[in-house]
């Protein structure tokens, strides 16, 4: 699996970071995101810390579930 972390800056209002799979044809299910961070540190940080944590349960060979199969809404 390969994993990437997408932060992205909406305007002056706020970042917004999420965690998907490089290879994923559907963008809009990411294993994690993060919305309204206030600085762009901000996003990478919660973002790097949530891929180690992800990276983590990868090799201990656990299934690791996208935002849609855990909340049923795409983001």
């Amino acid at each position: 699996m390969n994993l990437r972390v997408k932060v992205i800056h909406y305007g002056q209002a706020h970042w917004y970071a999420d965690i998907d799979d490089a290879d994923d044809p559907q963008p809009d299910d990411p294993f994690w995101y993060l919305d309204h961070c206030r600085t762009q540190a901000q996003a990478l940080e919660a973002a790097c810390s949530e891929l180690t944590a992800l990276s983590t349960q990868a090799r201990r060979g656990d299934h690791l579930y996208r935002v849609l199969e855990i909340s049923g809404v795409a983001v």
